[in-house]
């Protein structure tokens, strides 16, 4: 069931032609995907790149799938490793959710972080840049558009991620 699943929404992905995020597997493994989304305008993410994995799991849609950066991002529900603290990929998933529910969601969190959280509670580094993101606006834009900068845009100067 799984592998229809996937094939009907890489179709479903492919038919919206987004031009805000696009995912699909980058070879003949159709388990692991490669995609992208666009820095949401109004952001201090604007004009950046950011690049993600997606693995699903053999039972799929019945688990989330693993969504991750690749790219460095500075964000309060995003770790140093990548990993998205994001309801729908811990502990709110259903199976009627899609990949396009979850770039959609990741790239609305990307505009409109989520500084209290309940799954960054614990962790130290995403609760400073919550901390920032909260008490001081202009600095935390200030470090995310460096961040972007730097990371996200490769075609005009910036490091690789």
């Amino acid at each position: 069931m799984s592998e229809k699943r996937i094939e009907k929404e890489l179709a479903q992905l492919q038919a919206e032609g987004s031009s805000s995020y696009s995912a699909g597997p980058p070879g003949a493994h159709l388990y692991q995907w490669q995609g992208w989304i666009m820095g949401p305008e109004e952001s201090p993410y604007s004009g950046g790149l950011f690049w993600i994995t997606i693995q699903f799991p053999v039972d799929y849609p019945f688990q989330h799938p693993k969504v991750s950066f690749t790219t460095k991002i500075y964000h309060p529900n995003i770790n140093g490793n990548g990993y998205i603290f994001l309801d729908i990929l811990i502990d709110k998933w259903g199976p009627h959710l899609t990949v396009s529910n979850v770039l959609q969601s990741i790239s609305s969190l990307l505009k409109e972080p989520q500084p209290d959280s309940p799954y960054i509670h614990k962790i130290s580094g995403l609760l400073d840049i919550a901390h920032i993101y909260k008490t001081d606006r202009p600095r935390y834009e200030a470090t995310a558009r460096e961040w972007t900068h730097k990371y996200a845009m490769q075609d005009f100067g910036g490091d690789e991620a």
